[in-house]
């Protein structure tokens, strides 16, 4: 059984384009200095949690064109339990993704924190909380105008193009 394929509310790239430009400029300063299959990781994990397909179909297929592999970016959902796929310093970024995607106690727990800044530099640190808060944001762009899953091209977007 098939449905129909929804269409956007809002083509708010278009429509704002300044706020698109300005999102594109903060994605590309907060991946700064970080590993880039980490970044897609943590990307894919904010989006599973924030139930955003258009982002999981756009950065499942980026990972995979970075050289992840289906094994770990299918794992990713219960990676608590899937933890030896992971390297130390991606469940660190897995932790903190979930921490900070998630505010539901009102704050990251010292913990988590302190459990990522031991395996991150302070600058890598500070890149990877915008990372998050970014990624954050496009979920709740891509959820809220309900843009489509299915039709996105690995780099697609690598010069800045409207989504």
């Amino acid at each position: 059984m098939t449905t129909d394929e929804k269409t956007p509310r809002l083509p708010w790239a278009e429509l704002a384009p300044d706020v698109f430009k300005a999102m594109i400029r903060l994605d590309s300063a907060a991946r700064q200095g970080l590993d880039p299959v980490l970044w897609e990781l943590v990307k894919i994990r904010a989006s599973q949690i924030n139930h955003c397909a258009y982002c999981l179909d756009m950065h499942t297929k980026d990972a995979l064109a970075a050289g992840e592999s289906v094994e770990r970016i299918v794992q990713l959902s219960a990676w608590e339990e899937s933890a030896h796929f992971y390297t130390e310093k991606e469940l660190a970024a897995l932790r903190l993704t979930e921490a900070v995607t998630v505010l539901t106690d009102g704050f990251v727990p010292d913990a988590v924190y302190e459990h990522a800044s031991r395996h991150f530099e302070e600058a890598e640190l500070a890149h990877l909380i915008a990372g998050i808060t970014v990624i954050n944001a496009w979920n709740r762009f891509a959820v809220t105008t309900r843009m489509v899953p299915g039709h996105y091209e690995p780099g697609q977007y690598a010069t800045g193009g409207a989504k």
